[in-house]
């Protein structure tokens, strides 16, 4: 009984709305009173919420949250989109490729799945339904487009990971490059499909002279560069990951300043924002130890694991179990939620059958990406809807051809492990 009232107190408190640090927390604080009274509680409450954040490693997080806003407030994000829509758009379902393209970018600029849908959302949607996109279509591509942030470098979801698993985030950056052009070039073969089978949900437009395309890169270079240094500098070893993080935050600072594309309210605004997220991704890492600590003192974890071991299955069915747990939570809850509440589980079951913690992290962030985009969260279509004042219904039906290739792709990179692995092992 002593176990399974903090876990059903846990997921009452989640199907109820309760956010998630507080639901994590108050949980795992019953959990530890249980198993070990007041004393234990005390104790864990009192080092908990400094331990669990005052590592040198979790800099990397708010230096790359602070570059993503830098670069927003600054507005380069729509010099981008202008310059994938005069490069692409010619082509059938160009704007949609060109979408797709500027929103790989900016998941490299952000980091965040939601900031890149936002984004991006507000300024290819419009454009999209000028030229005569069907709104599905555009809904579709910008809600799926923002998801690449999770698996290209710098994602926030592959540093927590990486931190709570104490996986190598170098090694993990460099996992996820090749899955997500892997997944990019998949969205662009449904958008090639899409316009091929109903053209008129995707008219051609006018190609534009090829020098206006040349000029149209002006802007973007610097940016281009800073990403191109910080993720070759990770690769060859010149950096670290908290030394790329810091130089990141740095660049995207200095660019803007000398582009002359800040002001001082888009700075101030950027460092609150850095702040909130900042700030909020913090108190679900305290709430996760919380509870991570009670799953310990009462050996859930190790339970688990001889459980697992003793049982009469491959250890790939078992991974599959895993990874549907993880797309059915997806349908739920938030992502780095998911990750504070389920690694402490998942992730020792993981190891015990031999697998790869990088290529397990991979795999994880790609069931994440696709959680984004599914019924009754969906958290990416709801931020898009939004941002494009579009139907959300509108947005749900255009998404499920992305969604049914993104599963496809995700079965690649759980049963061929040499595409997320190839990189890393090259290092």
């Amino acid at each position: 009984m002593d176990v399974i009232i903090p876990v059903l107190l846990l997921f009452l408190f989640l199907a109820f709305g309760v956010p998630v640090a507080i639901a994590m927390g108050v949980a795992g604080a019953v959990g530890l009173y249980m198993a070990g009274g007041v004393d234990s509680l005390l104790g864990i409450f009192q080092t908990a919420p400094y331990s669990s954040v005052a590592s040198y490693g979790w800099v990397v997080a708010p230096m790359f949250i602070l570059m993503a806003e830098f670069l927003s407030a600054s507005k380069i994000i729509n010099d981008l989109f202008k310059s994938a829509h005069k490069w692409l758009g010619h082509i059938p379902g160009g704007l949609a490729v060109a979408t797709i393209f500027a929103s790989g970018l900016m998941g490299a600029l952000s980091g965040s799945s939601t900031a890149s849908a936002a984004t991006i959302s507000s300024s290819a949607v419009p454009q999209m339904k000028k030229f005569g996109y069907n709104p599905k279509l555009a809904m579709g591509v910008v809600s799926i487009g923002g998801t690449l942030s999770i698996l290209i470098p710098p994602s926030t979801i592959l540093i927590i990971y990486g931190i709570i698993t104490e996986s190598s985030i170098d090694k993990l950056f460099i996992a996820g490059i090749l899955p997500g052009i892997i997944t990019a070039l998949g969205f662009c073969v449904v958008i090639l499909l899409w316009a091929f089978i109903k053209s008129e949900d995707a008219p051609r437009i006018s190609p534009v002279p090829f020098i206006e395309r040349i000029r149209s890169l002006r802007l973007l270079w610097p940016i281009l560069l800073l990403l191109s240094l910080v993720l070759i500098g990770i690769y060859m070893g010149i950096v670290t990951i908290t030394e790329a993080a810091g130089l990141a935050a740095v660049g995207s600072f200095i660019i803007p300043l000398v582009m002359g594309k800040f002001t001082f309210s888009s700075f101030n605004q950027a460092l609150n924002n850095s702040l909130k997220t900042t700030t909020m991704i913090f108190t679900i890492i305290i709430a996760g130890h919380i509870y991570g600590y009670y799953l310990t003192i009462t050996q859930i974890t190790q339970k688990l694991v001889n459980f697992v071991a003793v049982l009469d299955v491959s250890k790939w069915t078992i991974m599959l179990f895993i990874v549907l747990l993880y797309l059915i939570l997806g349908f739920f809850m938030d992502q780095i939620a998911i990750l504070l509440l389920t690694l402490p589980l998942t992730f020792p079951v993981a190891m015990s059958l031999g697998f790869n913690p990088i290529w397990f992290g991979i795999v994880v962030a790609k069931t994440a990406e696709i959680g984004l985009v599914t019924p009754p969260l969906g958290l990416n279509i709801f931020v898009s809807s939004g941002a494009a004042k579009e139907d959300i219904g509108i947005a749900f039906k255009g998404i499920i051809p992305f969604v049914l290739v993104d599963v496809v792709i995700l079965l690649l990179l759980i049963f061929l492990p040499a595409i997320s692995m190839y990189l890393p092992n090259q290092m």
